[in-house]
């Protein structure tokens, strides 16, 4: 029973403390008088009756009543009832009235001088309460009131001390009749059970003021410990709104501050730093805008406002879903049937009552399932003298898998969670509805999700109980409370409230107490009973994360693995263990390898070997990686016990244990898994204590066949619990003390335990425990009791955290500082004895100091361990002149996406991942290595690229198989189709990483293209710049000085009129400068110098010296191949030819990016062509670059047209011109210009102007819409566009057509053919009118730009060589080939190119004006003239053809491939790349018409990015001129090794080998091929997606032909066993091509061994396929005649070499030019016998050889030479032959037939040698030397050691001069 009121007060207004304008309140009157022993009277009413403060009023107010709650010291609350009502004051002196400044009920004053008569205070009636019976205080103090009110004939004294003396049952459904003596009755029901809230309708009222979202932000606040702060205008409200909100918390309660009602006075708690919810009156809104972590919710207004610093976790996902719909379907019925036809009569919500009933229902379902299994995860480590509980919050959370999840995290480390723990953790108490919730719903809850009527049903049922709980009796007797009259308040002369006797109000109080001490106590007995536990988790559960983790397949592989280790098949063992790794991702395989590792431990020891050790060792490291510090799966616990059981014997009386190797882990730092641990061990011990023997022995044998017959700790707990009281008082110590002593032995064991895993094996060291912040171990721990003996145990050690500036004893005090913490700790919670605690501390050093001892010994046996191989990293072969930057770091190859080196689809054993090592030279970057697969481990992986093709430089973490910690890697991505993935081992440090990278960028953009490898190749890598050296060739140097001075000078001469814009400086010209589309008009004004632009007669020597070099260029030889036009050494033209040859740009002036010589019409003169470049972008005005020799139309290119120019040419004419009239007559120059073009056609004089457009029906006429089947709309542009185009200017009809629009006959239709034909971009023809007097038509077509083109390339480097596998790779491959849109580029451009060709057949010219004109034009520019002249499909051709329109036309190289640092953010753009596509498109469509074969094509992909040559280096001519790069090789004496230009190198590959050759050439003749373009034709080529693992890149020829062949050999014929021929071929790893090779190059290969055997003089390959294909036609091919127009090249040029011939001079050997041009000739330029003079052309000096070799024989003389395999020393003659460049031998002096030839190109090393078996015997042993080739090792023996030492100087000396 309890008082129904504890006080009652009176309070009024205090006229004499009227202070600053706020007035006080004063108790007048409080009953009793003296404090209840019980309650004392709580302090501050008078300010929690007027929340707002104390003010008079001009007028009566109604009476207001609400009620304030108070806390007291002992967190225990009182409710504070007030009644407050008005009364009359004497007006005192008038200017000291308080102002109402904050606006309460009544109104502001009027200011106006009368002064009201009289003004109303305050007065309140007040009852404090410690039970929350507000209605019946309301009516109560109503009562009161209206006795006085109304005056009844009611003594108040009575009524009140009648309210003081009523007592009431607390809990128990009771009902109780109340009566105050006043003629009233009330009834009061008190709810059934005391624990659960009593909320009548405020939660309902809560939710319908804020909403459903606002309410959950508030509850998810108010469980993470938010502040919370409630405004409202009403009293009542705050309070109901708080009391709601605890209500929604329960079972969990609310303990921090917590004030439904705060007073103006106190409005400063608010900036508490502690939790609270707190209400307050919205007037003080104001007040509460600065409060930074405030959640504040606007009852009035509906709002909740969350600060931005204050993030609210919420619900974990499906929960907060499934709470939500659960609300809208209580608070919204309607919303379900909302949609229906027919409206249901019948739905309406439930009455108020019933709703709020239904919301807390869905609450406490949701903490149901929150909470769910919550039992089984508490320890209890105490049962008597009282239970210790303690909560396992990582098992629980590891249970549910929300270790990361915020909300769960931080509730679980609540202070409401953890009172929840104390007062439901007991197993032996009273439940209630939670507790059956938890406990048999659970399963049901789980079964219903999804079910919207049974979850409805679930909670109407829930509601149902808590209505009961409240509402026992449903039918209430009514109550009978006088109310007072109406209005009674505005009363005029009311008296006021009378002064109480307090004599007989204390004398009915001391009569009730006395009569209530005399009446029997009434004792309710409590139903305690064992507390249920409900389903454990995992039967709740019974998902376990993924499926796959689970399969059984793994833990089988698991299982075997350990009984291999075990068994010692360590070769079993470590086939299976990378598998085991994999699988230890998976928890139930980390479970499973606890289980087996027990299975093995006998008598808590195992002795293992030293494999085996390993193998657990990795295995229990790895199963440790994944656990987090919380270790929330148990695993780290399932270890403790094995890690100190498994061991190995180190030497006699050493054994080294497993935990010395697997500390390295963050869980053992963590003191919150030891206290859980321990709990757990302490929890067992004490159940095993109470399980009597013969119980505990029954009890396992049940447990093997029934598990479920063993009691859980919580039960036999609860059964001695009940059981306690009935023992007698001896057997209850005695108990005592058996749980101390258990729980103190434990607290032993476990400081042994610590010091094991803390200790580190070598304790010299100073090693840092992981930076888990072991410091602060207090702040984290996972218990809540804090007790003062843990605090100040822990202060006198001291609490410093790490022991960063610490002496090496440290790693001891420091751990000894950590166990003495947790031993502090779990021993008072424990409560274990003081003494045995003081024991404790004075064990624990000694401990420490013992195992330091025991591991000092470990650790120095276990270093004379031999340590576990490593794989011997393998060096790379590198080319000459390439040179390591940074020695090979140790790194994984990981696989990516491509799935066959991994094993992938295709089966077979995994080459990835491989163990080696990353070098990076100035070249490449290498990876070398062998696979960890055993099965394949003798392997060997390379990957390579050239670092300039490097696109993408990533850091990624990578989890290696082997390894249990992520390492750092890198993902490097290259431009040739190749991904590094690697990460780097352990034993490389970070900063080694870091190194490489910074390296890595250095080398990839260097300051300036003089970096790139091309310039530094055979430098010492260190330098970036060549030093200045004395010039070689002066005069090579001046000239091109001189030719790039005069540029400057010109152009700076223009001066520029229209936009501010100074042509910037080649060098700085990086992206910024050029937009892809310049759109800047300028124009240079008329005051040029002619002189520079008009030839002179009188040419300076220089500029002489200069057309000499510039007519070398490959575009000149080809003009005149083409008969475009000749260039006599007088520079005087033939008149009669259409076109020559001008030299207008030689000083590059017009324009930088064009060659120095350029065909234009015959009739233009100079300075025209320089006022017409000026309407072009970059001035690259349209010059001719092909004729067809049929019907000698001609192929022009030129870069876009500014737009003022497309205005003057095409626009029609009464379109306004814009611009003075230079406009005009630019535009005019142009038109002729174009006219003189179309003149120079020959069919053009006799049509006389009837094959314009005019011919044309208006129908044909009507718009630019015939053009429009080129679009750009991507994909599906029209396949149309080549039949409908071609065909109608074929002039064919339609329906003949074939698909890829070959033009039959050309006559029909002839005459309404334009003769030129202008392709240009769309964009900037706009509004382009066709203009009948014309002769030229426009060609208005859609093309990509260059971004487009760099996008689409990233995107295919992706589909070609994804970063990580997918899951359907052939779906995804193609899915993503299909997104980068490349094949369409390649489409778009294929279709254009056939567009041009058909034009050009027909005999229409064709000027391509797209872009800036070196991009896309040049891909379109070169095809066309691949596909309509044959020459250009051989080998030589294609040469000339890419350095023509590529090289000389200035394609920009450097800055499309970003090959130095200015280019870096513009990226990289493969322009070539799509054009060597195209043609290898075409070549699959036309594989007999190429010279050239598909390798070649491949080999220049690769080479033209990798910067091994400095072909295709720079961006124009002019830049290669300023470099002094273009005559270097005319000039310079070349280097057998190191070859500058590509097509050198080329051509030497070429000559030994028929790699590059293409054996199906059978050209036809004049073939125009029209290949298809559809993107259904096209093929993905595979240069983007085969690789070879076994050699890297096959694309640097002397690395990958390293390797020696059977074929090669001719001594290793007759090897004694029988060999197989056969060879397992993998797709990605070996060179097929190379691995069985065709039957032609076979072929040629047996020849040149029998040649070899048969001591024939040898001929090179081409030699005898010539021969062979000559003798195969009847009419024998002069393969060699040279065609006219060469001879006369080379003699119009003689006189200019000879003049030249004295700068080629070098130290004595002159280097004789390359002069003749035939293809077969070599050209490499070779010195000539030592005397300046001898300057004999190549092609001489080779052909003397071919009889008789008895010429030039440098060096000569006998040695012996041990033959082949298992062959004897012979004596043989050697000759050296500088010429040549061979070593040949023969079988003497006298023998004219050489018997073999060693290549001195192929020559690697030369070392000293030693004597093998047969050797000489009388020779000394230094005699000896090895000749090392890339294909076999000579062994050499000289008759002495001087000899020896000549010819190995010799061979030096040529090798060097190479």
């Amino acid at each position: 029973m309890a008082r129904l009121a504890d006080y009652f007060v009176l309070v009024g207004y205090d006229p004499g403390k009227r202070g600053s304008g706020d007035g006080q309140g004063q108790i007048l009157q409080r009953f009793p008088e003296k404090d209840w022993e019980d309650n004392p009277f709580p302090q501050g009413i008078e300010l929690f009756c007027q929340p707002s403060g104390w003010q008079l009023f001009p007028e009566r107010n109604p009476p207001t009543f609400f009620v304030a709650v108070l806390t007291d010291i002992n967190s225990e609350r009182h409710y504070c009832a007030c009644f407050t009502f008005w009364e009359a004051v004497e007006s005192p002196q008038p200017q000291s009235h308080p102002r109402n400044g904050e606006g309460e009920e009544g109104e502001e004053e009027p200011s106006s001088p009368v002064q009201p008569a009289q003004l109303f205070a305050p007065k309140s009636l007040v009852l404090v309460s410690r039970l929350d019976h507000a209605e019946v205080f309301r009516n109560s103090l109503g009562l009161i009131y209206t006795i006085y009110v109304d005056g009844l004939s009611v003594s108040l004294e009575n009524v009140i001390g009648n309210l003081l003396t009523c007592t009431i049952p607390i809990t128990g459904g009771a009902q109780r009749t109340i009566s105050l003596g006043a003629g009233d009755r009330q009834v009061i029901q008190t709810p059934i059970n005391d624990s659960l809230p009593v909320s009548s309708c405020s939660v309902a009222l809560l939710f319908r003021q804020l909403g459903i979202t606002n309410v959950l932000f508030l509850f998810c606040a108010a469980l993470t410990e938010h502040k919370i702060l409630f405004l409202s205008s009403s009293y009542q409200r705050l309070t109901d709104a708080c009391r709601a909100l605890l209500a929604l918390m329960f079972p969990l309660k609310y303990s921090f501050t917590y004030v439904p009602i705060l007073p103006a006075q106190l409005l400063e708690v608010l900036s508490t730093p502690t939790p609270f919810i707190i209400g307050v009156h919205s007037i003080f809104q104001s007040e509460t805008q600065e409060l930074l972590d405030v959640v504040i919710a606007d009852l009035d207004g509906g709002t909740v406002n969350v600060p931005e610093c204050v993030h609210i976790s919420l619900l974990p996902e499906p929960l907060l879903q499934q709470t939500r719909e659960a609300l809208s379907m209580v608070l919204d019925p309607e919303l379900e049937v909302a949609d229906l036809a027919f409206l249901p009569s019948t739905i309406s919500a439930s009455s108020l009552k019933m709703q709020d009933k239904e919301i807390r229902a869905v609450f406490l379902r949701l903490f149901a399932q929150l909470l769910q299994g919550y039992r089984w995860c508490l320890h209890i480590i105490r049962i008597h003298p009282e239970p210790v509980i303690r909560f396992h919050k990582a098992a629980f959370l590891g249970q549910r898998g929300l270790t990361e999840d915020d909300f769960l995290t931080k509730v679980l480390e609540g202070m409401a969670f953890a009172g929840f723990v104390t007062e439901r953790g007991a197993p032996y108490r009273p439940i209630d509805l939670f507790d059956e919730l938890v406990a048999y719903e659970v399963k049901r809850m789980r079964a219903e999700e999804g079910n919207k009527q049974k979850i409805l049903r679930h909670i109407k049922e829930l509601a149902e109980k808590l209505y009961k709980n409240e509402n026992p009796y449903p039918a209430v007797t009514m109550h009978k409370v006088q109310k007072p009259t109406e209005g009674c308040h505005l009363r005029l002369h009311q008296k006021p409230f009378p002064r109480l006797d307090e004599g007989t109000v204390q004398w009915i109080i001391d009569q009730a107490t006395a009569k209530l001490q005399t009446a029997p106590p009434a004792v309710k007995a409590e139903k305690k009973c064992m507390v249920p536990s409900g389903p454990p988790i995992a039967a709740i559960l019974e998902r376990n994360g993924n499926a796959l983790a689970n399969s059984a397949r793994r833990l089988e592989v698991v299982r075997n693995c350990i009984s291999y280790v075990f068994e010692n098949k360590m070769l079993e063992a470590k086939k299976l263990f990378p598998a085991v790794l994999r699988a230890m991702k998976g928890r139930a395989a980390r479970h499973c390898l606890t289980q087996e590792l027990n299975l093995h431990v006998q008598q808590n020891r195992a002795v293992l070997d030293h494999q085996q050790f390993d193998f657990v060792i990795r295995m229990m490291n790895c199963c440790l990686q994944d656990c987090t510090a919380m270790d929330e799966h148990g695993i780290a616990a399932a270890l403790l016990p094995l890690v100190t059981a498994f061991c190995r014997k180190l030497s006699p009386g050493i054994t080294q244990f497993a935990y010395s190797c697997v500390q390295e882990h963050v869980v053992w730092t963590n003191i919150q898994f030891w206290e859980a641990m321990f709990y757990c061990d302490v929890q067992n011990h004490i159940r095993a204590l109470y399980l009597d023997s013969s119980e505990e022995n029954h009890a396992e044998e049940e447990s093997m066949e029934e598990p479920q017959e063993a009691k859980s700790a919580l039960e036999i707990a609860s059964e001695q619990l009940r059981l306690w009281p009935t023992m007698s008082r001896e057997k209850q110590q005695e108990l005592i003390q058996k749980e101390e002593s258990t729980v103190f032995s434990q607290a032993i064991h476990y400081a042994n335990r610590m010091s094991y895993l803390l200790l580190p094996l070598d304790t010299s060291k100073n090693r840092l425990l992981r930076s888990s912040g072991l410091g602060d171990v207090e702040s984290v721990s996972n218990s809540f009791v804090t007790n003062s003996i843990a605090g100040s145990v822990a202060e006198s050690y001291d609490t410093e955290s790490g022991f960063e500036d610490a002496e090496s004893s440290d790693v001891a005090n420091y751990v000894v500082r950590f166990i003495n913490r947790f031993v502090d700790k779990v021993c008072t919670e424990s409560g274990v004895t003081n003494e045995h605690l003081k024991g404790l501390h004075v064990m624990i050093p000694d401990i420490v100091q013992m195992h330091i001892e025991t591991l000092d010994a470990v650790h120095r046996e276990s270093k004379r361990l031999p340590p576990i191989q490593k794989p011997k990293l393998l060096r790379p072969n590198l080319l000459v002149g390439e040179e390591c930057v940074m020695e090979g770091l140790r790194v994984c190859l990981m696989p990516d996406g491509r799935e066959e080196a991994a094993g992938g689809s295709i089966g077979g054993p995994p080459l990835l991942p491989a163990e080696g090592a990353i070098f990076l030279t100035t070249y490449r970057i290498i990876f070398k290595g062998t696979p960890t697969d055993p099965l394949v481990g003798e392997q060997v992986v390379i990957r390579s690229f050239p670092i300039a093709s490097l696109t993408k430089e990533k850091k990624i973490s990578i989890q290696a198989q082997a390894d249990p910690f992520l390492q750092e890697g890198l993902q490097l991505r290259s431009c040739t189709f190749q991904l590094l993935k690697i990460a780097f081992d352990e034993e490389v440090a970070s900063d080694s990483a870091e190194i490489f990278r910074k390296h890595l960028h250095k080398l990839r953009y260097p300051q300036h293209v003089r970096g790139t490898f091309a310039f530094t190749v055979g430098q010492s890598p260190k330098q970036a710049m060549q030093p200045k050296a004395k010039e070689k060739n002066p005069s090579l140097r001046t000239l091109s000085k001189n030719l790039v001075k005069n540029a400057k000078k010109t152009i700076g001469r223009q001066y520029v009129t229209r936009k501010k814009y100074t042509p910037p400086a080649w060098e700085q010209r990086g992206s910024q400068h050029f937009p892809e589309d310049n759109e800047d008009e300028i124009s240079v004004s008329e005051d040029m110098d002619r002189s520079t632009l008009t030839p002179s007669t009188t040419m300076r020597p220089s500029d002489k010296m200069t057309n000499a070099h510039v007519v070398e260029r490959a575009c000149c030889r080809d003009y005149q191949r083409l008969g475009l036009g000749t260039l006599s050494s007088s520079l005087t033209r033939s008149k009669n030819e259409p076109f020559r040859i001008s030299t207008v740009n030689r000083m590059y002036a017009i324009c930088r990016s064009y060659p120095g010589l350029l065909i234009v019409p015959q009739s233009i003169p100079d300075n025209t062509i320089q006022r017409i470049s000026r309407c072009y972008r970059q001035n690259r005005f349209p010059v001719v670059c092909w004729r067809n020799s049929r019907t000698k139309a001609v192929l022009l290119r030129s870069g876009g047209l500014h737009g003022k120019g497309v205005v003057g040419l095409f626009k029609s004419q009464n379109a306004p011109t814009a611009g003075p009239s230079q406009t005009d007559s630019t535009s005019l120059e142009q038109e002729k210009y174009l006219q003189a073009v179309i003149n120079s056609m020959p069919h053009y004089s006799d049509a006389s102007g009837r094959n314009t457009l005019s011919g044309f029906t208006s129908a044909h006429m009507s718009s630019a819409g015939k053009w429009g089947s080129i679009r750009a709309s991507g994909r599906m542009s029209s396949y149309a566009l080549n039949v409908e185009i071609g065909s109608r200017l074929a002039g064919k009809d339609l329906l003949g057509a074939q698909h890829n629009g070959t033009p039959a006959e050309t006559t029909f239709l002839r005459q309404h053919r334009a003769s030129l034909y202008i392709i240009g971009d769309k964009s900037q023809l706009k509004g382009v009118k066709p203009d009948p007097l014309q002769h030229w038509e426009v060609v208005p077509i859609e093309v990509f730009d260059v971004r487009q083109v760099k996008a689409s390339f990233k995107k295919l480097m992706k589909a070609c060589v994804p970063g990580c596998p997918s899951s359907d790779p052939s779906v995804a491959y193609l899915r993503s080939l299909e997104e980068s849109e490349w094949l369409s580029q390649i489409h778009k451009i294929l279709q254009i190119s056939v567009l041009v060709v058909e034009l050009l057949d027909t005999g229409s010219s064709v000027l391509v004006s797209l872009e800036d004109g070196w991009d896309i034009t040049t891909q379109v520019v070169s095809l066309v003239q691949l596909l309509s002249d044959r020459y250009y499909r051989t080998l030589e051709g294609f040469r000339l053809l890419v350095e023509k329109e590529w090289l000389s036309f200035g394609h920009r190289f450097s800055h499309r491939g970003a090959q130095t640092l200015a280019g870096q953010s513009s990226g990289f753009a493969p322009i070539f790349l799509q054009f060597l596509d195209c043609v290898h498109q075409i070549h699959l469509q036309f594989p007999m018409e190429f010279e050239f074969s598909q390798y070649y094509l491949k080999f220049l992909s690769y080479h033209y990015i990798s910067n091994r040559f400095r072909t295709f280096l720079l961006d124009s001519d002019y830049e290669r001129i300023e470099l002094g790069l273009l005559y270097e090789e005319k000039g310079e004496r070349k280097s057998q090794q190191v070859h500058k230009s590509i097509w050198d190198y080329i051509d030497r590959i070429n000559r030994k080998t028929p790699v590059f050759f293409n054996y199906m050439f059978a050209p036809e003749d004049g073939e125009v091929l029209r290949p298809y373009s559809n993107i259904s034709n096209l093929k993905v080529w595979d240069y983007y997606t085969e690789e070879t693992l076994s050699e890297g890149p096959s694309y640097d020829w002397e690395l990958t032909q390293g390797q020696p062949e059977h074929v090669e050999e001719p001594d290793r014929q007759d090897t004694g066993a029988p060999q197989s021929k056969r060879r397992i071929i993998w797709p990605c790893y070996d060179n097929r091509s190379r691995v069985e090779p065709d039957a032609i190059s076979r072929l040629l290969q047996e020849l040149h061994n029998l040649k070899m055997e048969l001591g024939h003089v040898q001929e090179r390959w081409k030699e005898t396929w010539d021969g062979v294909k000559a003798s195969q036609r009847t009419e024998a091919r002069q393969e060699g005649s040279r065609t006219p127009s060469s001879l006369l090249m080379s003699s119009g040029l003689s006189h200019h070499r000879r003049s030249l011939g004295v700068y080629l001079q070098e130290s004595g050997v002159g280097s004789t030019l390359n002069l003749s041009l035939d293809s077969d000739t070599s050209s490499t330029s070779t010195p000539s016998s030592g005397k300046p003079g001898g300057r004999r052309s190549t092609s001489t000096l080779y052909s003397q050889f071919q009889t008789s070799e008895s010429e030039n024989r440098s060096y000569e003389g006998s040695l012996y030479k041990k033959g082949a395999f298992m062959k004897p020393w012979k004596p043989r003659w050697f000759v050296l032959d500088k010429t040549k460049h061979q070593l040949r031998y023969y079988d003497s002096r006298m023998d004219t037939e050489c018997k073999g030839v060693i290549d001195l190109a192929e020559v690697e090393s030369i070392t000293p040698g030693t004597p093998t078996m047969g050797a000489p015997k009388t020779v000394d042993e230094k005699a000896f030397f090895d000749l090392k080739t890339t294909k076999r090792v000579y062994n050499f023996c000289a008759q002495d050691v001087q000899l020896a030492q000549q010819w190995i100087d010799r061979i030096q000396s040529c090798l060097s001069d190479a």
